[in-house]
Order: C-alpha cells, then sequence, then structure tokens
C-alpha cells in the first residue's frame, strides 16, 4: 500500500508561525509534527511506501524526511514547482507517476486516528472511496459532498447548496484499480485545462463520480481534525495534552 500527502502549501492563515516553516512542520504533540503524526500512523497502518508532495520549505521538509525513519515504510519527496500560483490539483499531479496500485491520497494538514484509516483500508472494495463525515452544519470552507440513493459520490464541492449535503470530506482518498488509471487519466486531462492552477484536485473527484461509480466510507466518531487557522491548530495540540480525555483511545 502507498500513500501520497500533499504538502506543498505554506499555510498562509497560520503566519506568523508559517513564515519560513511550511503548515506540515508545524510542532502539534510536543516536538512531534504534524507530517510526523501522519507519517507514524501510516507507517502502523502496514504502509510500504509514501510520496510527500513539498513546494513552501521545501528543503526544510527535505531534510525533516531524511532525517527521520519510521521503521520500513519507505519516504520520498516530489516537489512542487507551482505551488505558490496553484492549488492543490496541480500538486496531485506532480505525483502522478506515483500513482501505482492502490493508494491513499492524503491532505498534509489532516490529523487523524489510526482506527479511521484501518476503517478505511477495510471499507468494501471500490475503485474510488472518499472518506467523509458528518455533522450538523457545515461552512462555505467545507468540502461538501451529496450522495445519491446507495450512498455513493454524486456531488463533491465547497459550494454545494446546504440543502443538499449529505457530509464533507475529510482529505482522505483510497484508490484501488482500476480508479487508479482512471484517476491519472483524469488528472492529466485536466491539468491541461487554462483553470487548472485554480482547481482542487477534488474536482476530478467529481468529475469522475459522474462517470463511474464512487463509494464513499463514513468514519463518525472517529478523531480527525484539519489545520486550516490558528484556532484549529490550538484545538489539536489541546486534543494531545496529557491527559486530555479527547486523547484516550487517540494513536495518531
Amino acid at each position: 500500500m502507498r500513500a501520497i500527502v500533499l504538502s506543498a502549501g505554506q499555510g498562509k492563515r497560520l503566519l506568523p508561525l508559517t513564515a519560513t516553516e511550511p503548515k506540515c512542520l508545524l510542532p502539534v504533540d510536543g516536538d512531534s509534527t504534524v507530517l510526523d503524526l501522519q507519517l507514524a500512523a501510516l507507517a502502523r497502518c502496514g504502509f510500504e511506501q509514501v510520496t510527500v508532495v513539498v513546494g513552501f520549505g521545501a528543503d526544510h521538509v527535505e531534510r525533516f524526511v531524511a532525517r527521520n525513519r519510521y521503521g520500513e515504510m519507505r519516504v520520498e519527496t516530489q516537489y512542487n514547482p507551482f505551488f505558490s500560483i496553484s492549488d492543490n490539483l496541480a500538486t496531485c499531479w506532480m505525483a502522478r507517476e506515483a500513482m501505482q496500485g492502490d493508494f491513499v491520497l492524503l491532505n498534509g494538514d489532516t490529523l487523524f486516528e489510526d482506527a479511521l484509516l484501518e476503517r478505511v483500508l477495510d471499507a468494501p472494495r471500490a475503485a474510488i472511496t472518499v472518506t467523509i463525515d458528518r455533522k450538523d452544519e457545515y461552512d462555505a470552507d467545507d468540502m461538501k459532498v451529496k450522495l445519491d440513493p446507495e450512498g455513493r459520490l454524486g456531488s463533491i464541492g465547497k459550494t454545494l447548496p446546504p440543502s443538499t449535503v449529505d457530509g464533507e470530506a475529510i482529505g482522505m482518498i483510497l484508490f484501488r484499480e482500476p480508479g487508479t488509471i482512471a484517476y491519472r487519466e483524469a488528472l492529466d486531462r485536466a491539468i491541461r485545462q487554462p483553470e487548472s492552477m485554480r482547481n482542487w484536485y477534488l474536482s476530478v473527484v467529481d468529475e469522475l463520480a459522474h462517470k463511474m461509480p464512487v463509494d464513499t466510507v463514513c468514519i463518525e466518531g472517529c478523531w480527525w481534525a484539519e489545520i486550516d487557522c490558528p484556532e484549529d491548530l490550538d484545538a489539536v495540540r489541546g486534543h494531545f495534552l496529557p491527559g486530555s480525555k479527547q486523547r484516550q483511545g487517540t494513536d495518531a
């Protein structure tokens, strides 16, 4: 099993903390950084190879990867030279050569407990499986999903009408053949479009959902967090404080 972690962004909403270090290298559990916790969780769940796509502060991330080991899991980096002018579709496209066989695509600012990743890996085999969660209300920044009557993905995007929303994508997708090939080919088509530098990689998943079945797995009840702003960072650091009730049972 492979994983691709999209960590090319700076995290401007976290300035000045990210003035020189990218968001993925912010410490959240003592000295352990976001990327450190992600890689450790992937290793514990049996992943053999990880590609970290870097951009802002690439040399910092490359040094981090070079000096840290996670058992026998191999970790490599892939540089996105367009990180300062592109959204994450281009970052994802840079990793297309690593999209082989079964792999998990993961946002570089998403943390999670091991049980969540295990639930995703244990989901019924499908070409593409989008990980979703549910909550009472969704804000403008949530990547919302609409499901079809069978629970498969109907649409995904930030601007879906509130009345149609069935959950949010947490930034973790499992691809298995033939989904791997379909997604790689769709990325190649998408990157040729004039608007490609402004698009998200999930726009390609949305396109595919209208052409082939795209399954979903709900991880409701599992702990996860996305770090976008100082409030998110404070909440995650609070989660990892010794004795935190939230931390009990969490291995992330």
